[in-house]
């Protein structure tokens, strides 16, 4: 099998997809089960009247939230791995032969020969000692770097998404749009469930189950407070 072949084989790894597919799948959970549990807790409090507004308010400030909160988050990594960038510089001009040893040892540590470690080692730092450090004493790789606007932007896209969905069960619906509001809720869990999935090329039923699950708890709970702040007239 030529280089090409392999090269070509080599996308259907996953890893390159990390830096935007969690802010998405938390932002489509959040989405769908905040927007949810909010206009089920407006329903269930007896203020039906509102419930339209507060499912267009949640999806505006969640989407607005989940966007800088998650930008916010990722940047830090990114000072993380800016610190650590400078750091590496640093310490390759202040101590060269050290770092080549360092490097030499982690080779070892991997399993080569001490001949050949030493050989990878110094071939490295001869033609890019600072990436050479990066990647393997540090584990930073271009393809799994943080992105944070590309975070920021996917978290917001996904959570209006995940919002619009019960907010259609509601529109559909007539007098009664609780039950319209959690059958809307469950096929989009379900949805976000296999979408992330078939993304992630991992198992559809144990993770459709746990995004079902965890949605399926928090629409709950907030119903429930709904409910008691509904009886005691609060």
């Amino acid at each position: 099998m030529g280089l090409e072949e392999v090269q070509m084989r080599n996308l259907e790894h996953r890893t390159n997809r990390t830096g935007w597919l969690r802010a998405a799948v938390l932002g489509s959970n959040d989405g769908l089960v905040s927007t949810a549990s909010l206009m089920i807790g407006v329903a269930a409090a007896s203020k039906s009247e509102l419930l339209i507004t507060a499912g267009l308010a949640g999806i505006a400030a969640g989407a607005m939230s989940m966007a800088v909160g998650e930008y916010v988050s990722v940047k830090s990594q990114t000072d993380i791995e800016k610190t650590d960038r400078e750091i590496e510089v640093r310490q390759l001009k202040e101590d060269p032969d050290g770092e080549l040893l360092e490097l030499t040892q982690i080779y070892i540590n991997r399993g080569l020969s001490k001949e050949l470690a030493t050989e990878v080692a110094t071939a490295l730092h001869k033609h890019g000692a600072l990436e050479a450090h990066l990647r393997d004493e540090l584990g930073h790789f271009d393809h799994t770097r943080a992105r944070p606007i590309q975070a920021g932007v996917a978290s917001a896209i996904a959570f209006t998404a995940g919002g619009v969905v019960p907010l259609i069960g509601a529109l559909l619906a007539g007098d009664n749009k609780v039950p319209f509001i959690l059958i809307f809720t469950a096929i989009g869990l379900v949805a976000a469930g296999v979408i992330s999935a078939k993304i992630a090329s991992s198992p559809i039923p144990k993770t459709v189950m746990r995004i079902f699950a965890g949605g399926a708890l928090g629409v709950a709970i907030t119903a429930g407070i709904g409910w008691l702040v509904g009886l005691t007239g609060i």
